[in-house]
């Protein structure tokens, strides 16, 4: 299955759309993480090693967020993780398509010192969490997309005593129940039959 991910990162199909107030939302128009009741976070795990090396920079202030080889075991694997069921399981699990495109949309950076003993060595500098969104595909029973559900979350970034910072993990996801919408409303969609 791996190799299946690999060919689904390198063909992802995202879009960052802005809404009636301007905000960006990452639209991830692929779910690749199915399950009726469980999620496969080993696939998911493998599927983020992909990112790791790559960086990324939040156009709100041109801050450069790494991936470390971390953030794919952390990011399937985190007690957080581990407590997640049904829609915001999956939604986590898809939003590993859009990290690229969560960070560079991510607002509302707030500092955190260090809570945790353990993280004395791996964020030397402290924690950064940043606002993000995105949505995810709603199909009806014969498959077809007929809406978005649009979720907040925020990104952990850990900074490390060399200065950089790291995209740790992905929490605190919330469906925004006031922003689900039909796909033909969004920016470039045409109705769907």
């Amino acid at each position: 299955m791996s190799g299946e991910l690999n060919d689904n990162r390198n063909s992802r199909n995202i879009s960052i759309i802005k809404d009636a107030d301007g905000n960006s939302i990452v639209m991830i128009n692929d779910i690749i993480f199915k399950g009726k009741r469980n999620i496969n976070w080993d696939d998911v795990e493998q599927y983020l090693k992909d990112y790791v090396g790559d960086f990324y920079s939040i156009a709100e202030e041109g801050e450069i967020i790494y991936i470390g080889t971390n953030l794919p075991r952390e990011y399937s694997g985190s007690v957080y993780t581990k407590k997640l069921k049904g829609t915001v399981a999956k939604a986590k699990a898809n939003a590993a398509q859009g990290i690229p495109e969560m960070i560079e949309i991510a607002s509302n950076g707030v500092f955190e010192h260090n809570r945790k003993q353990k993280h004395e060595r791996d964020a030397k500098n402290g924690w950064y969490r940043y606002d993000t969104r995105f949505g995810l595909p709603v199909y009806d029973d014969s498959g077809q997309i007929y809406g978005y559900n649009i979720f907040h979350a925020r990104l952990l970034i850990r900074h490390a005593g060399s200065g950089k910072k790291y995209l740790y993990d992905v929490m605190e996801i919330k469906k925004e129940t006031s922003m689900s919408c039909q796909a033909d409303a969004l920016p470039g969609n045409k109705p769907i039959s």
